[in-house]
């Protein structure tokens, strides 16, 4: 790559880092009335779940 190259990359990722994040949305729900929800975050189901994963079976 050359010098040139180089800072227009540095330029673009400058440019990229400074733009705000957008939320992801859940765009099946939006589409299929008929899917549930997601449930809030729950401690207790995550830490659950967290210690499955990690069991071997």
């Amino acid at each position: 790559m050359s010098k040139r190259d180089d800072e227009r990359l540095a330029r673009l990722a400058k440019k990229n880092a400074e733009r705000e994040a957008q939320p992801k949305s859940e765009k099946a729900a939006r589409y299929d009335s008929t899917l549930r929800r997601k449930p809030e975050d729950d401690k207790d189901l995550r830490s659950f779940f967290d210690e499955m994963k990690k069991r071997e079976f």
